[in-house]
């Protein structure tokens, strides 16, 4: 079992890869299997996160929390630097209300659940990315609304139901970080509970390819039906993840930030909340029926991205640079 794990952490990029591919045949090959897979997402990645949040020491959490140049350089990036970023990059679909809305959806709200998984993929800092969980749920909640009066319209934001938002948060990420933090006490208190530790973290590798391929599998179809109006969508998410790389760099720089800091800023700034915020565009009314896929596709470039980003982003924010500078 130790050399299976090992086997797999040691692959896991071109596992994920295969991952996506596989959704990508299954959901295009049996379009029935759309529905049952969009009913797993949330399960799925629940899961998921119960492993991840697992693998971050709760003890230490307290002190990353009080990491306050972390934290606000986090904010100041997803919640200053971006929504200028998204409102420039949205002038692309801007013609279009429907395409806009979902453009906007997606990109104004920061990922809070496997943004942890690959930046610590990529030697990013996850107890710091999970200290900032609550604030950027809860920033994201409460500034959503106002970029969308902004950005679309005050009657626009009338007609959006937040209901699904907060679902989203508990089932997604309360209740794995709480079922995560009731197994480690376990596990110090007992061997059943160290065995339930190493299990579900052993998991994680196979976790996070059955995510990708559901997610794919569930929307592969939809989006192929649409391409045609869902093509402009796409170099606004592409620009978005390529720019979002050297600000979240820049950013981290200017703030003193060590090397995990970085990358984990980078990651949080380039990474979105498609998943957690498509409950809410699936809640639009009818004539926004598209807004959801325009999300989804979203999703299929950013897990691209971030198969790319695993490897690139240590690179352009090397440990060996800082070491120098600092000497």
């Amino acid at each position: 079992m130790r050399k299976s794990i090992e086997w797999m952490e040691r692959h896991q990029v071109a596992l994920y890869v295969a991952g996506l591919a596989l959704g990508a045949v299954v959901g295009l090959a049996w379009p029935a299997v759309a529905h049952p897979a969009e009913l797993a997402i949330h399960p799925v990645l629940a899961l998921l996160l119960y492993a991840t949040f697992l693998g971050i020491p709760f003890a230490r959490i307290g002190h990353a929390f009080r990491d306050w140049r972390f934290l606000s350089t986090i904010l100041i990036v997803n919640f200053v630097l971006v929504p200028a970023i998204v409102w420039l990059l949205s002038r692309i679909v801007a013609h279009d209300q429907v395409l806009l809305v979902g453009v906007l959806f997606v990109l104004l709200t920061p990922c809070i659940d496997y943004v942890i998984v690959f930046a610590g993929l990529a030697g990013g800092d996850e107890e710091k990315l999970l200290a900032a969980t609550p604030l950027l749920m809860l920033a994201q909640m409460l500034l959503l609304p106002v970029y969308l009066w902004l950005f679309v319209g005050a009657e626009f934001v009338d007609s959006v139901e937040f209901g699904p938002f907060v679902e989203a948060f508990v089932l997604i990420i309360a209740l794995p970080l709480v079922a995560a933090a009731l197994t480690q006490l376990a596990a110090v208190r007992s061997r059943a509970g160290q065995r339930i530790e190493r299990t579900v973290m052993g998991a994680m590798v196979p976790l996070m390819v059955t995510t990708l391929a559901v997610v794919v599998a569930s929307q592969v179809a939809g989006v192929g039906a649409r391409i045609d109006s869902l093509l402009l969508a796409l170099p606004v998410y592409v620009l978005f993840a390529a720019v979002m790389v050297p600000v979240g760099m820049l950013a981290g720089r200017a703030a003193g930030l060590d090397v995990p800091g970085r990358r984990a800023v980078v990651f949080s700034g380039a990474t979105r909340n498609s998943l957690v915020v498509l409950p809410l565009v699936l809640a639009l009314p009818a004539a926004f029926d598209l807004a959801p896929l325009v999300v989804v596709t979203q999703t299929l470039v950013e897990l691209v991205a971030m198969v790319v980003f695993v490897r690139l982003v240590p690179r352009m924010v090397p440990a060996s640079a800082v070491r120098a500078r600092r000497g």
